[in-house]
Formats: structure tokens, C-alpha cells, sequence
């Protein structure tokens, strides 16, 4: 029955990949006829997808693989249960897409975890499943083929699970996960066709002066993504001074200050940090597009204000995006190196930097852009991003909120505990 499970997440992955393009092309077209018409569509944008979350889709704030991580640590079902509903599942892929055409900086990979985690734990109750091992199984299953079918990456989807979501691999659920990846991932090649992400490069990195990019890209991206991680580990218990109790008090107004700052970014880099970054970065990969300097710092800073405004929506492509235009950058002063490779380095550099996965990071790269010539070189990057991004941020992006997100829940859940009981014990 999960194998039922894993094609509808291939489809729910397709559909969603559908209306996520749809969504970027009707903002392409909207920034086409009027740049200056983001300055309104952006704030009332977040403010509408901010009271929309609030009321119809509660939980789906977030990128989601938080809070897929936090149900593999939860032994109380009744929680996972509220966490993984099918109900927010719709509300990740509605307001993604909203977020998407209101120039919001964020991507679906993210989303695709908890959506395929939250198909599969649907799965897992209808078999009538109640051991702990089992159920969390299925929902990492669910997860790792939720990334995988967004990207068209099985194999990433593998270490995804074994490295990010996990930390492990049980021997009674590997042959479950790898399942449900390859069924999701047949369904949406069936749907979509055998793509790469961002196209085939054939860039190498033969062994000599070349590998200099090697250390420039890991040092570059470990510090830009270990300081990117740590402020958004610091901004997730509270924002800095006047804004905590502004964004308490009045969230819609904060919203609405999130999205103006965003349209305001999006008019100085002429449309470029609007959205999950994938054209821009695809561009950037195969040399038809060169930024500036500009393009990853407010690409960046888009990041973090996206962040802010707790708006549904994941950071794995529009990191992609940061780590080409570094690497884009990073080529001119690398002559000995062929400037395609050197982009490869920074996209899997900043992201392993942002999330500390350097399997991950460098499967991933290689998988998007089916090239199998640099894996030494990504992985030497990766590893070396991860050292210093590990000096700048101890503890890791995904695990830290997931902690964050868990007592957050489990002290809520209390609270409701205690005031059910005091309910009907009023004495």
C-alpha cells in the first residue's frame, strides 16, 4: 500500500513543480508590464498569505523539513498527528505558490519534504500501523521522496534521508525509503520526463593549479552559509529589538513591511531575487548569464527577510541560486579554472554551508546538473564548507529549528493540557 503512498507524492511533486512555474511566470509577466507594481502586489501579498496561514492553514508556516525532522524525535503520535496533516500539506503548496508570485525568496523542495512525509504518515494510519519504528519510517520515506521527486534526484533523496532527516539509516527502514523514492521518482519522470534540474553541464576540474577554486569556493561558501545559518537560528528565537513586539502586535503589518523590503530588493537587482532564483541560477550554469557582485548579497539579504516574515516556503533553491551567483563571481579571478566548474563548487559549497550536509550538497549538484566529472572537486568543497561553517555555526540549520520548532509544540501542547484540566477540574 505505501508503494500507493510513494506515486501520489510523485504526482502531488509534479502538480506542485506545475503550479510553481505558473506562479513565477505570472509574476515574470506582471514584473514585465510594471516593475513598480511589486511595491503593492508584494506587501499585500504576504499579508493575505500571512492571515490565510493563520486561519485556514495554522502549522504550515516554515519550510517544513524542521518540522518533518522534529516528527522523527516525537514519540507522542497525537502531536505528529497535527503536524502531518493533509490539511497543510494543501496549505504548503497554495501558499508557496502565492509566496512565489508576491516575489517571496523561497523554493518547494522544502515544502515537497513535509507534503511527502505527510502523505505517507496518512498512508501509515490508514494500514493501521502503531509501531513507533514503523510509522517514523514511513515518514521518512515520505520526506526523502518528496525532495527527490522536487528534484529529480533519487539518489540525493537517499542520502537526504540518511544524512539530514535521519542521521542513520535503519536496516528495517532502508529498504522501505528506497522504495518509496524509486516509485515517486518513476511517477514524476513518467509525468515530467527524464530532466536535470538545471540542464547538463560537461565542466571538469582536472587535478593541478584548477582545484585553487577548491579552496576559495569552500572557504567562500562555509562562511557565507555558516553566517546565513546562524542568523537564521538567531532570528527563529525572536527578532533583534523594536521588531519582536511590532511582529507580535501587529504580524500582518509586519508582513506587509516584509513584503515592501522584498519589492524594494527585487526593483535594485531589476526582478533577479524574486522567487526561487532557478532561472537565474540554470543561467549562471551553463554561462548565458553573468551577475554582479549584487545579485547573491541581495539574493541573500531577500533570504533572511523571507524568513522573518514566517511565510510557508523552503531554502534549498534559492540557496542554489546564492551559491552559482558566488561562484559566477568568484570565476573572474580564477582564469586557470573553467568558469562552469567554479559555479558547481559555490552552489554546492554555500548550500553544504547553509545546511551542513556535504553528501548531500554534492550529490545534489552533481544530480541537478548530471555531472559526474566533479565529484572529487565537490566533494573536497563540500567537506571543506562544512569545517568552516561548522567554526561559524555549531550547530546545524535544520536540526537546531527542528529542536526549536519540538519544544515549542511540546510546550503549547502542555499548556493545553494543563488548561483542559483546570477546565474540567475547576476546583
Amino acid at each position: 500500500m505505501y508503494c500507493s503512498g510513494a506515486v501520489l507524492i510523485g504526482i502531488i511533486s509534479v502538480i506542485f513543480a506545475h503550479l510553481g512555474d505558473a506562479a513565477a511566470d505570472l509574476r515574470y509577466h506582471i514584473v514585465a508590464l510594471n516593475a513598480w507594481s511589486m511595491l503593492l502586489i508584494a506587501p499585500l501579498g504576504l499579508v493575505a498569505i500571512t492571515w490565510l496561514t493563520r486561519v485556514l492553514f495554522n502549522g504550515a508556516q516554515g519550510s517544513g523539513i524542521p518540522q518533518t525532522i522534529a516528527t522523527l524525535h516525537m514519540h507522542n503520535f497525537m502531536l505528529v498527528d497535527r503536524i502531518l496533516t493533509l490539511r497543510i500539506a494543501l496549505g504548503k503548496i497554495l501558499m508557496t505558490c502565492l509566496g512565489l508570485i508576491c516575489g517571496a525568496s523561497i523554493g518547494r523542495e522544502g515544502p515537497s519534504v513535509q507534503i511527502g512525509a505527510s502523505i505517507m504518515h496518512a498512508f501509515s494510519r490508514a494500514m493501521g500501523q502503531h509501531n513507533d519504528v514503523t510509522r517514523h519510517g514511513m515518514i521518512l520515506a515520505g520526506g526523502a521522496a518528496g525532495m527527490a521527486a522536487a528534484f529529480n534526484t533519487p539518489l540525493a533523496g537517499v542520502v537526504f534521508a540518511i544524512e539530514e532527516l535521519a542521521h542513520s539509516f535503519e536496516q528495517k527502514s532502508s529498504g522501505r525509503t528506497l522504495t518509496v523514492i524509486i516509485f515517486s521518482g518513476i511517477t514524476a519522470i513518467a509525468l515530467l520526463g527524464n530532466y536535470t534540474y538545471f540542464g547538463r553541464t560537461s565542466a571538469s576540474i582536472p587535478v593541478g593549479v584548477a582545484w585553487l577554486a577548491v579552496l576559495v569556493c569552500g572557504v567562500s561558501g562555509g562562511l557565507a552559509g555558516g553566517l546565513f545559518a546562524r542568523l537564521v537560528i538567531r532570528l527563529s528565537k525572536g527578532l533583534p529589538g523594536s521588531l519582536r513586539p511590532f511582529a507580535a502586535r501587529f504580524p500582518l503589518g509586519f508582513a506587509a513591511l516584509c513584503g515592501l523590503l522584498l519589492a524594494l530588493i527585487g526593483l535594485a537587482s531589476d526582478g533577479a531575487t524574486y522567487g526561487t532564483g532557478y532561472l537565474q541560477a540554470r543561467g549562471i550554469v551553463d554561462g548565458s548569464l553573468h551577475y554582479p557582485a549584487s545579485f547573491f548579497l541581495l539574493k541573500y539579504l531577500s533570504m533572511l527577510i523571507t524568513f522573518c516574515s514566517g511565510i510557508p516556503g523552503g531554502m534549498f533553491a534559492p540557496s542554489l541560486a546564492i551559491g552559482a551567483g558566488m561562484g559566477g563571481w568568484i570565476e573572474q579571478f580564477l582564469p586557470h579554472t573553467s568558469p562552469g566548474a567554479v559555479v558547481l563548487l559555490g552552489m554546492a559549497a554555500y548550500f553544504c554551508g547553509v545546511a551542513q550536509s556535504p553528501l548531500t550538497a554534492t550529490i545534489i549538484v552533481m544530480e541537478v546538473c548530471d555531472n559526474q566529472q566533479v565529484t572529487l572537486a565537490l566533494l573536497a568543497t563540500a567537506f571543506l564548507a562544512f569545517g568552516v561553517s561548522r567554526t561559524v555555526c555549531p550547530h546545524p540549520l535544520y536540526s537546531a529549528l527542528a529542536a526549536g520548532f519540538m519544544e515549542k509544540t511540546e510546550r503549547k501542547a502542555g499548556q493545553e493540557k494543563t488548561l483542559s484540566r483546570q477546565e474540567t477540574d475547576p476546583s
